[in-house]
């Protein structure tokens, strides 16, 4: 499994993972290329060679025609990224970013999440980081994002509202449980959209995880100062460990005044926001009620993000969150062609050398219905072709 370590030295920003990423290998032409699938136009990418210190990294600069840039609310955000042709996953962690970074932006305007506009948060280069650094974990194969404490600037930056100090209140809104500590830097060290996307993806922080490492990317910062470089460096690695541990969180509540048919909804919109795991319980509750437990597991980055949704969505009046560890098999997901058609099956070894398979529920759903036949006979097809294919050696996605 590959592992990418985000060693925050200097702070993080947007442009700074994309660049770290292009130094890692990603292809420029083909991250445009995918960006390309989302309906937004006005804006140029390209990348050069830039050192700060001793060390030479990638600069990434996204330059954006500001006059023919509407204000965008979080509503077309998702219609963009939603109705894309980009991967699926790629599609579902790029809206838990936005989802996130729309949630802090309005808990400090203090409006509803609908209604702030992009022009607030970066507009059309944060869309871009955002969106752009999912497809990077998707194009490297990246499986798990670890990070290091971050460092937090000091004094003011000017935005959209004025000026503002450092570090930017949205900034700390969206670090939350993030470990962080005083860089002394008279300077923005962690932008809102760095903060997002970071706090979105990474599973654990500290130093770096037991892998062997295979390769190491910077990616340039735009300010020029030299103590420390202003450069985001980013550790890659692949790990022989059987199983992957991740710190997530487990958060819970008790419900047992809740129309029945709103459970359906309430569990699309937490997997739609990064939700790992949702469970509804039946319990018995005081005064001999009948009721439901319901349970979510959601990385840590997503605390505030699922919160919104149960007190919106749910007639819960509180919650208990606990911090919890996951241990999973690493898996990767294969293509198999059947007399159904092409499908994606999930596959991990067990610690006994065993492979596991488990195809795509959706896609054997849809397979099942346009041939008109069970949804059983569907799996059983994809595993055999699926054992069948890593038999003879083909591991290609």
């Amino acid at each position: 499994m590959r592992i990418a370590y985000f060693d925050c030295f200097s702070g993080i920003s947007g442009d700074m993972i994309l660049g770290a990423f292009i130094d890692l290998g990603l292809d420029l032409d083909k991250l445009i290329g995918y960006l390309s699938k989302m309906q937004l136009s006005g804006y140029k990418i390209t990348a050069s060679r830039e050192k700060r210190g001793a060390i030479t990294g990638t600069r990434l600069n996204i330059k954006v025609e500001e006059d023919k840039q509407p204000h965008r609310s979080v509503a077309h955000i998702r219609k963009i990224i939603g109705e894309s042709k980009l991967p699926a996953q790629v599609k579902k962690t790029s809206l838990a970013i936005v989802e996130r970074l729309a949630l802090a932006e309005a808990k400090l305007h203090q409006q509803s999440p609908e209604d702030v506009h992009f022009h607030e948060i970066g507009a059309l280069d944060s869309i871009v980081d955002m969106v752009g650094a999912c497809l990077g974990l998707h194009l490297l194969d990246i499986k798990k994002v670890a990070a290091s404490p971050l460092p937090l600037g000091r004094g003011f930056v000017q935005c959209q509202h004025g000026m503002l100090p450092l570090p930017a209140p949205a900034t700390l809104a969206l670090l939350g449980d993030t470990p962080v500590y005083d860089s002394g830097q008279q300077r923005e060290m962690v932008t809102p959209t760095g903060a997002a996307i970071l706090t979105t993806l990474c599973s654990e922080y500290g130093g770096v995880p037991s892998m062997s490492i295979t390769k190491v990317g910077y990616g340039v910062g735009r300010h020029p100062e030299n103590h420390p470089p202003n450069l985001l460096r980013v550790v890659l690695g692949k790990t022989s460990l059987e199983t992957v541990k991740e710190r997530l969180l487990m958060i819970e509540t008790s419900i047992d005044d809740m129309n029945p048919e709103l459970y359906g909804h309430l569990m699309e919109q937490l997997l739609d926001a990064g939700g790992l795991d949702v469970n509804v319980l039946p319990a018995q509750m005081k005064k001999n009620r009948p009721g439901q437990l319901l349970r979510v597991l959601v990385p840590v980055g997503l605390r505030e993000t699922v919160l919104q949704i149960l007190f919106s969505e749910t007639t819960t009046l509180g919650v208990r969150i606990q911090e919890v560890e996951r241990y999973s098999l690493p898996r990767h997901t294969i293509r198999v062609q059947t007399p159904f058609g092409n499908l994606p099956v999930k596959v991990a070894v067990n610690p006994q050398g065993n492979y596991v398979f488990a195809p795509e529920y959706d896609a054997c759903q849809r397979a099942a219905r346009r041939h008109k036949v069970p949804l059983r006979q569907v799996y059983e097809e994809a595993i055999f072709r699926a054992r069948q294919k890593l038999s003879k050696g083909d591991k290609e996605n």
